[in-house]
């Protein structure tokens, strides 16, 4: 157990220096510090809305039954993998995927 927790907080470690000298990362990682940068240059431009925004204008798109599955888009190759949502509660189901909301047309 304790080799464990050793080898564990090894690996952690060389995961934080990898963050910072991108160069310790094996040759067929990511480069993190990419990712990173290019995150916080999207977040910048304030003239262009988030994903977040953007999913949030779609309404809530009604549903007849209880159970709604959501595969993101009619294209399986533009979709994501099926989502079973129940919609039993008066909150709008959200998936875990992609963000859309559904909600029970005649919910009592």
């Amino acid at each position: 157990m304790a080799m464990a927790k050793k080898q564990g907080a090894t690996l952690l470690s060389n995961v934080f220096r990898a963050f910072e000298n991108p160069f310790l990362l094996p040759s067929n990682a990511r480069n993190l510090s990419l990712i990173s940068n290019h995150t916080a240059k999207w977040m910048q431009d304030t003239s262009k809305k988030s994903p977040m925004q953007l999913i949030n204008e779609v309404p809530p798109i009604k549903v007849e039954g209880r159970i709604v599955a959501c595969e993101g888009d009619n294209n399986p190759a533009l979709g994501h993998p099926i989502e079973f949502m129940c919609l039993d509660l008066k909150d709008p189901a959200i998936c875990k995927y992609c963000g859309l909301r559904y909600v029970q047309h005649n919910h009592h």
